[in-house]
């Protein structure tokens, strides 16, 4: 629960969490219709074995790793389902991980993403 203080009106006014970058942030619009959105979805993950996701999103980057130039397209495919999972899930996340986990996470996607436009194109 906050604190109420007394501003000089008399008024109570609740005191807003200081975090170390200053006040609280306030989600944006967006975020809340995110969740919203993602929370079907992440109850239906959460029925499926954690082994099984993990090796799906593993599969989905090796094969989108190694198809062959004939086949580049779908490697491309399966690596952007890979960068939209992830990307997905830094979003979900994104509140309360720290600057330089964001900032992996973030290279991460984007490396992803590349590797799949790399593939589209046939350089892979």
């Amino acid at each position: 629960m906050a604190k109420a203080n007394k501003s000089s009106s008399g008024k109570k006014k609740p005191s807003a969490v200081r975090g170390p970058g200053g006040p609280a942030n306030q989600p944006s619009s967006m975020r809340p219709q995110l969740e919203k959105a993602s929370l079907p979805i992440l109850m239906r993950l959460t029925r499926v074995p954690r082994w099984l996701l993990v090796v799906g999103i593993a599969l989905c980057l090796f094969l989108g790793l190694v198809m062959p130039r004939s086949l580049s397209w779908l490697g491309g495919i399966l690596l952007l389902i890979v960068a939209f999972f992830l990307g997905w899930l830094l979003a979900l996340s994104w509140p309360v991980i720290n600057g330089q986990s964001k900032f992996l996470r973030v290279l991460i996607v984007i490396v992803v993403v590349l590797l799949a436009l790399f593939k589209f194109i046939g350089i892979l």
